[in-house]
């Protein structure tokens, strides 16, 4: 029985790794993933023929797979024929600034990092424009700038409706479709689109047969297919597609509006409470609805309780987060989608609450692509326990809607963060050659959140040193890392900017629309979001996003009016209003410099990007209605979110920082020089389209 169960998994192993080798290749050659969505692709899945022949296929795949072993350990070999070094580790802190780093590191507070920069070096490293995560660490993956990765903020605006859209990434409805009555059948799996354009360096070194581990750096999803292993990050979807939305449930009456999340109301049966849980949209029937997964809740003894879901009873606490909890969710004909979620009791009276993260993808049964081989997000799971997948698993809004408290969001920060080490860990010990990269999100999502704390805006001391001790704990995570730093071993300390204060927000489609170059229909004084109710027949510009601000170019957006005539002299005449915009309410200067993007890069995808970027001044940033589309009644309003500190500024005032066991000889080390150092440092050329340079020199140079 044993033997045959090892048979089993052998097969069903072998299974991954050809259907991974195999999946999605189109009729042009081009490599394209297949997408099983929640609540979609269910054919493939139920498929016995696919099943019939998968069996088979993987059956061939063991039988070669000593072969194959064989052969890769020569041709990895070959690859390292001209390496400088066996190894090198990119640790990744998202948002760590360099203005607090060198001041906890003359207080002596960072010790590791301070070795760092005694025996090899620092750096203030420069950043992107616009200075956002996912434009930065694209620029960091590929060395080239925005125009040529395409990456320009977390939201493109659809030029055919203006209304926002993901960047990154786009994931659209299977093509065909078999209905029968109610039913309807995906036979074709949706397409998933990575956005990013340009080559990563992993993928590179990869065809040389070097290895790499890429751990949730960000723009990776969906996972592009390499020589190489890689779990996917920002931009991952929860179960619902959504970029997170977590669930909170009540017995209160009132019925709030939240922006990150959706309120339910608790019912109350004879010994407790009752409620229902929503996943994602039932694929398999006709306007089937959200499939849903029904719980109760029975309140214990000492203000605990006890949840009955999937056939389970979990012990709630009030606030502790409970362990992941497996949620299967019952789409029909057999089939589940998988979900995993955490619980959080955060009131037992006189009401009675409780907080759910989002529900995220499953890692032993992904829904959809979350890593590269496709079975190495299930290894992880096997191998460490389940682990957050969402792209943005720090749930900040659920802070800034008050629905979690600050403690309640740093448990859950620093469970997040406790997986990504382990994964970390584990890929420093299984790695003799080759790279391991790995970004830790944890530094951003804290800063965002506490940074009222540290500029004086909250005195509330049980919080006024959370940011200091986040940088204690990632120079401890920065000493674990150096201890897999061997001689032959190059260590990268990084970030990919800094950060300062957010205290006020600036809706600047409210100053185009008080300016005169956006108007509103039948003389309103404000707009819903995503520009409902802009007149785009008398709109010229309009901004979208945190740094944007876009030209309504006539041939270019669907109602467009601006010539290409007059385009330049509109540009000019904005950079010239907005530069050194003042706030005279505050008695500052909101924004410090408009840049013109033909002026600041050139690449094929600079008519993706916006016309103008503006770099605001610190303590300002753009509106939250302003994200969104919308014309707000005020031009300048007071930030009151939790959401306290930002980096979507001038660029020039939160550079990232660099640190290194070698002496940086670059005099201004960017981003973007990053990905042809590893190149050179495994002994390959840059690629005539890269455009950073190695900021070391090798081979006596």
């Amino acid at each position: 029985m044993n033997q045959s169960r090892v048979l089993l998994a052998c097969v069903v192993w072998a299974l991954a790794w050809v259907l991974d080798a195999s999946i999605g290749r189109s009729s042009n050659g081009s490599e394209t993933l297949a997408y099983i969505g929640p609540g979609a692709g269910f054919a493939f899945l139920g498929s016995f023929l696919s099943l019939i022949a998968g069996f088979f296929m993987g059956l061939g795949s063991l039988l070669a797979y000593p072969f194959r072993v064989l052969w890769a350990v020569v041709r990895r070999r070959q690859g390292f024929r001209k390496a400088y070094v066996k190894k090198v580790i990119f640790l990744g802190l998202d948002g760590l600034d360099p203005r607090l780093t060198e001041r906890y590191l003359a207080e002596g507070k960072l010790p590791n990092l301070k070795h760092l920069q005694q025996s090899g070096s620092y750096n203030r490293l420069r950043t992107t424009f616009p200075s956002l995560s996912p434009v930065a660490w694209s620029t960091f993956a590929t060395g080239v700038n925005p125009a040529r990765h395409n990456i320009f903020d977390f939201l493109n605006r659809n030029l055919k409706s203006y209304i926002p859209e993901l960047s990154s990434a786009r994931v659209g409805k299977p093509r065909r479709v078999l209905k029968l009555g109610r039913w309807q059948i995906p036979l074709s799996s949706p397409p998933v689109e990575l956005r990013r354009k340009s080559q990563p360096f992993w993928k590179i070194l990869g065809e040389h047969n070097i290895g790499c581990t890429i751990l949730r750096v960000p723009i990776t999803f969906p996972p592009e297919k390499f020589n190489g292993r890689m779990l996917s990050a920002m931009a991952t979807p929860d179960l619902k597609g959504t970029q997170g939305s977590f669930s909170h449930y009540s017995t209160r009456q009132a019925d709030p509006v939240f922006e990150g999340g959706s309120r339910y109301l608790l019912e109350k049966t004879n010994d407790g409470f009752a409620g229902s849980l929503e996943g994602p949209e039932d694929a398999l029937h006709v306007a089937g609805g959200a499939l849903k997964l029904p719980f109760t809740i029975k309140p214990a003894a000492g203000g605990s309780a006890l949840l009955h879901i999937n056939g389970e009873i979990h012990t709630l606490q009030r606030g502790e987060y409970t362990a992941w909890i497996s949620l299967p969710f019952r789409a029909g004909m057999g089939v589940k989608v998988y979900g995993i979620a955490r619980f959080l009791l955060t009131e037992t009276e006189p009401e009675f609450s409780v907080y759910v993260t989002p529900v995220q993808i499953d890692p032993e049964r992904p829904a959809l692509p979350i890593s590269y081989p496709s079975f190495y997000a299930n290894y992880l799971a096997k191998l460490l326990g389940p682990y957050s997948t969402l792209g943005m698993a720090e749930d900040t809004w659920a802070l800034n809607e008050r629905v979690i408290d600050e403690d309640g969001f740093l448990k859950q920060a620093w469970l997040t963060y406790d997986e990504r080490e382990r994964m970390f860990e584990s890929a420093l010990n299984k790695t003799r050659r080759g790279v391991v990269a790995c970004v830790f999100d944890t530094p951003d999502r804290i800063q965002h959140m506490f940074y009222r704390f540290l500029d004086g805006r909250n005195g509330d001391e049980r919080y006024a040193r959370v940011i200091e001790d986040l940088y204690q704990r990632m120079d401890t995570l920065v000493g674990k890392a150096m201890r897999h730093a061997s001689p032959d071993t190059v260590i990268f300390v990084l970030s990919d900017h800094g950060f300062c204060s957010f205290r006020r927000g600036v809706n600047l489609n409210t100053w185009l629309k008080e300016n005169g170059y956006l108007a509103l229909k039948d003389g309103a004084t404000g707009s819903g979001p995503y520009f409902q109710g802009v007149d785009w027949s008398r709109t010229k510009a309009y901004t979208l996003g945190l740094g944007g601000l876009y030209l309504n170019m006539k041939g270019r957006e669907s109602e467009g009016i601006v010539s290409k005539s007059e385009a330049e002299a509109l540009k000019a005449e904005l950079v010239a209003k907005l530069s050194g915009l003042r706030d005279e309410a505050a008695n500052g200067i909101s924004i410090r410099e408009v840049y013109t993007t033909s002026a600041l890069y050139k690449g094929p995808y600079l008519g993706e990007a916006p016309d103008m970027i503006v770099g605001y001044n610190e303590g300002y940033r753009t509106s939250w209605d302003a994200a969104v589309g919308k014309v707000s009644a005020t031009v300048f309003e007071d930030n009151e979110k939790a959401w306290s500190g930002d980096h979507c500024v001038d660029p020039l005032l939160v550079p990232g920082v660099l640190f290194s066991n070698r002496k940086v000889e670059a005099e201004s080390p960017g981003l973007e020089d990053l990905a042809p150092t590893v190149l050179a440092l495994f002994g390959l050329d840059r690629p005539a389209w890269m455009e950073g340079s190695p900021i070391f020199r090798l081979g006596g140079a």
